[in-house]
């Protein structure tokens, strides 16, 4: 490696204070500086921080954003999620490798442009979308793509230097703004009126509200809150997960841009209430894009006294909030994952008991929540849990945002009371002949019409916030297929049941779709998702099967119209089966002649 290449490694991570939990974030800025992680880089960066080079080789080859084979100038990395294909996706992709001149996965023979694919990145509201150079570009038609194209070529836009949300083509989409996220808040108000109360109390006040985590699971709030303060540490942590890499969610990256100050707020709050000075937002790597705003609403709060010693005049009261970036990981949504990547390791999953509040980050205890919930609890303090509870159900208090996208007149977010039903919220988004609902994205539940009566709380249908609306001429099995593919590609590949279960589960979808199946095959397709759901670790490979097995519960014709009795044997294609050996041995195999 030239010195200077090295000297400028060195110096990346001394900027870093040679903190070996920053290893992402180290890496992240060698590759904006050097074009791609080489083994050599990755030598030199092991060596600064005084860790063992396949520490740093098993972090980088984790994540997709990180590349280490090739420097790229400038990489399109298009969206193929289920929604984005709805959109025509296929033609914009089309269009690119025209005007590139090379196909996805491969480098434009001037070695200029980079192209690939890329799950999800929180624009199904605004699809076709692509992440150019980090950049987001949404609504994209065949016709735009020779523009960028040349544009890129020209260096004229798409800087990843210039990162910011002035650059990014994204609309808000805020359709349905409620009383609780989307109203307004003076600034400082709920945390003072937490600093008025001891910390117990504070709880206490979350308690009262009946405020449950917005992820999905609802866990209350204050419960959790009230275990982590308990358990005694070295320190306290806050942890915010805005890693929502859940297909068809977009909620956060609304919260992120029309509120960000609320979310802080609600973060400060919970670092009083457990007894934290430190707080992390995990910004998913596809947010990039938002990162210089956050980070100048954080300095505009510590320059208020709302961040960092003394807060609000509370004497002893010091906290302050960092933003770490993810690298494209799906996993790294599950909260043990999350603190993993948060260390700077590979996002796989711990082994839980112990959970966060007792062992989380640098194994001390922590408080995960999301977004969302944070916010809420923002606004609790702020008016008071009487008022809060009064909000939605009895056991779903308050109000959830929905990311609704999909076959609709108004795909965007939509703050409701929790009890709505799913019939009002397609009148709302202007669906019309809708064959289903996937409601919490793929690791959810899948509605057939004559459920649409079911509402959206934690007694019903709970759910993270995504709501994918497909119309009556949409093929289901396809869809339900490339969820099946969605979750063989973002398995960690730590367990067994999610890493073969989950590839196990496609290939058996697929040959029930080829008309190669019987009943006992979709006997075997149940057992098999139910084997996955039970057996496997973490969150993914638990709801990885949730795509067929509510499918067949909910539209079971869908299957067993292809396929036949218990007693059909499929045709058996024995040059199909021998071609891959063939291919790989280099030669056909020897026939003997019959004598």
């Amino acid at each position: 490696m030239a010195s200077d290449q090295s000297s400028t490694i060195k110096a990346i991570v001394k900027a870093f204070d040679s903190d070996r939990s920053r290893l992402m974030d180290i890496a992240q800025k060698v590759q904006d500086e050097l074009g791609y992680l080489s083994e050599e880089t990755m030598e030199t960066i092991a060596e600064a921080l005084g860790i063992p080079l396949v520490e740093v080789r098993d972090m980088a080859s984790f994540y997709a954003f990180f590349n280490l084979e090739e420097k790229r100038e400038n990489v399109v990395r298009l969206c193929n999620a289920v929604v984005e294909k709805m959109k025509d996706m296929d033609s914009v992709g089309r269009a690119f490798e025209k005007a590139a001149g090379c196909a996805f996965g491969e480098t434009s023979p001037d070695g200029s442009i980079r192209l690939e694919y890329t799950p999800c990145i929180g624009m199904s509201d605004q699809a076709p979308s692509a992440l150019i150079n980090d950049i987001p570009v949404t609504s994209i038609c065949p016709e735009d793509v020779p523009r960028i194209i040349k544009d890129l070529k020209a260096g004229k836009k798409y800087s990843r230097a210039n990162v910011s949300s002035a650059g990014a083509e994204v609309d808000k989409n805020l359709i349905k703004a409620g009383s609780v996220i989307f109203s307004p808040m003076e600034k400082g108000s709920a945390i003072r009126k937490a600093l008025n109360m001891s910390p117990e109390d504070v709880i206490n006040v979350i308690n009262q509200s009946r405020l449950r985590g917005r992820g999905g699971a609802g866990f209350p709030t204050g419960m959790k809150w009230n275990f982590c303060r308990k358990t005694k540490g070295d320190a306290h942590y806050v942890i915010c997960n805005a890693d929502e890499g859940e297909p068809g969610t977009f909620k956060d990256r609304v919260i992120l841009t029309e509120c960000p100050d609320l979310l802080f707020e609600g973060m400060t709050i919970a670092g009083y209430a457990i007894g934290a000075q430190e707080g992390f937002i995990y910004l998913r790597g596809e947010y990039l894009y938002l990162f210089e705003t956050l980070q100048k609403e954080l300095e505009r709060r510590r320059h208020l006294g709302l961040l960092g010693k003394n807060i609000a005049g509370r004497s002893g009261f010091d906290f302050d909030i960092r933003i770490q970036v993810g690298a494209g990981a799906y996993v790294c949504g599950e909260e043990s994952s999350l603190i993993e990547s948060l260390e700077g390791k590979r996002g796989a999953p711990r082994d839980r008991p112990p959970y966060p509040v007792t062992d989380g980050y640098m194994h001390q205890p922590s408080s995960v929540n999301n977004v969302e919930t944070f916010c809420a609890a923002a606004r609790v303090m702020e008016k008071g849990a009487g008022w809060f509870s009064k909000i939605g159900t009895k056991d779903s208090t308050g109000t959830k945002l929905l990311s609704i996208s999909g076959d609709c007149a108004h795909p965007g977010v939509y703050e409701i009371e929790y009890g709505e039903c799913i019939a009002d919220l397609l009148e709302m988004a202007g669906a019309k002949d809708v064959q289903a609902v996937q409601v919490g994205g793929p690791s959810g539940t899948c509605v057939a019409p004559k459920d649409f009566g079911r509402t959206i709380c934690f007694e019903d249908l709970p759910t993270g916030g995504s709501f994918m609306i497909f119309g009556k001429d949409r093929d289901l099995l396809d869809i339900v297929h490339q969820f099946a593919e969605f979750f063989v590609e973002e398995s960690c590949g730590w367990c067994v049941p999610c890493r073969v279960g989950t590839t196990l589960l496609k290939q058996k979808l697929e040959k029930i779709m080829a008309g190669n199946g019987s009943s006992l095959d979709l006997k075997e397709l149940e057992d098999l998702g139910n084997t996955v759901k039970l057996m496997s670790r973490c969150g993914l490979g638990q709801t990885a099967a949730n795509p067929i097995l509510t499918t067949l519960q909910n539209f079971p014709k869908l299957y067993s119209r292809l396929v036949k009795g218990d007693d059909f044997v499929p045709p058996f294609d024995y040059e199909k089966a021998l071609a891959p050996g063939i291919e790989m041995a280099g030669r056909q195999p020897v026939v003997e002649e019959e004598v």
